[in-house]
Order: structure tokens, then sequence, then C-alpha cells
């Protein structure tokens, strides 16, 4: 049968050279199809992934729970300069991570705890809160009040938070690609720059801060003019300038200062 096949080819292609065609363009129509193994990535191990208890966001207060309501100042420091704690991961693979300061108040901490325990599987995930309930209480006076006569009354409470502080960590025996569209849909509506990100994801962003750091050509760093106090800088700097070297201002982050 191969014989009769290789006779019609050779007998087809004699009668494209008799009419001037090329022996290309017969090639060119037929199809080979060739069989063969695909290979496939190897599927995560999650062997070793114990799910608590309790896999869904807890419910937080509203107000917190003491006797007596205690007025406090602004304290702008709280949500300056770099987070000092939950800053790394403790059981999860994937969080949301603040690129910079500001407040949470309870609407944001509602929106979080329906979207993520509505859209994520239980079964499968798991996900906890990384920040305190509100405690900082902020204050404000009615409409129409004269100026003067004193501290408003507490309005609302907040819980402050820095950059590079969690706000959600998720884990389980799941994949970035099933939760971070639930990510970032929360990261997107809180009141700071927010940044869905994975072990992996975490550990080369500091890497590539680091590698900033180190292979920097320009001898003029924040941190040098300032110790030589060019142009009489020091007396316009402030002591949480100096302690941060100018990657802060106020509550913003300035990723690629060294």
């Amino acid at each position: 049968m191969f014989s009769l096949i290789r006779a019609a080819v050779g007998g087809l292609t004699g009668v494209c050279r008799a009419h001037g065609h090329q022996q290309g363009l017969l090639h060119s129509h037929l199809k080979v199809l060739a069989a063969g193994l695909k290979t496939q990535d190897i599927p995560p191990d999650y062997s070793n992934v114990v799910l608590p208890e309790k896999t869904k966001l807890k419910f937080l207060n509203k107000v917190p729970n003491l006797k007596k309501a205690k007025k406090e100042m602004k304290k702008l420091r709280d949500i300056q300069g770099p987070a000092k704690a939950a800053n790394a991961f403790t059981t999860g693979q994937y969080a949301i991570v603040a690129m910079g300061g500001g407040y949470i108040h309870w609407g944001h901490i509602e929106m979080m705890r329906l979207t993520i325990n509505r859209k994520m599987d239980v079964n499968t995930t798991f996900a906890r809160w990384r920040f305190n309930a509100p405690y900082k209480p902020i204050t404000r006076k009615g409409l129409g009040q004269r100026m003067g006569g004193g501290k408003g009354a507490i309005d609302h409470y907040v819980t402050p938070i820095r950059c590079g502080r969690f706000i959600v960590e998720v884990g389980g025996k799941v994949e970035l690609g099933e939760v971070e569209t639930i990510l970032t849909e929360v990261a997107k509506k809180l009141p700071f720059p927010a940044k869905v990100v994975s072990r992996e994801s975490l550990a080369a962003m500091q890497k590539k801060q680091a590698d900033m750091v180190e292979n920097n050509q320009n001898p003029w760093t924040f941190k040098e003019i300032v110790h030589g106090n060019m142009l009489g800088v020091r007396k316009v700097l402030s002591p949480f300038d100096l302690h941060n070297h100018g990657r802060f201002t106020g509550k913003f982050h300035f990723p690629g200062r060294v």
C-alpha cells in the first residue's frame, strides 16, 4: 500500500513539473500529522499544608471594648515609615501588602471580610487578618458649630497601617491564579496603595531593593549628603528623615530611592 501511495505522489509531482509548477507547491498543501506525548507541568504538592479549623475571616468589632473611651491626638507617626510588625509570612502563601500608610476603618474591614469569605473556597483555602481591630479614636464636631469649645466627641475608630504591613494573609491548597482576582479586587478599594504578593514575589521585591543599594554607582546618596550637611540641609530635615534616609515622605514610600 505504501508503494501505491508513493507512486501516486510521484505521479502528481511529475504532473506539476510538466505544468511548470515547483515541487514545493505540492508539499505545501499536504498536511503531515505527527503524534506525540504532551508535557504537562507537575502539580504542586500540598501534603504539608494544614487547614485551620476556622478558614473564614472572623468578625472584628467596630468599637473597642473599653470601660471609658479616651480621646487621643492625631499622632501621624503611626502611619509614617516602614512597618515593624506583621511584615512577613506566617502560615499562608499569598497576602495583600500595604505600599503606603493610611487608616483602615470598619467599612473597609467589612468590605474585605464579605468579599473574601463569599468568593473563596472554604474547603481548600483559609484567610486570616494581620492587623488589629479599630482602636484609635477619631473625633469630629457636628455641622454648624462655632470654632473652639474644646475637642470634639469621638466619631469612629480606625487602625493605623504603615508601609510594608500585611493586611490579609491567604493560604491553603490553592494557587495564586485562583485567589489573585479576589485579592486584587480588595486591594483596589483600600484607602492606601496595596499590592498582592506571594512568598516568591515578596522575596524578589526585597532582593531587588537590596541589589539597588549594593550596586548603586552614585556616591552622593541621601545618607551621605545629610551626614556631610551639604548646603546646611540638616536644619530643614526632621529626625524622621534622618532615621529613614529620605525613603519616606509622610505616609508615602519611595521604592526607587537608596
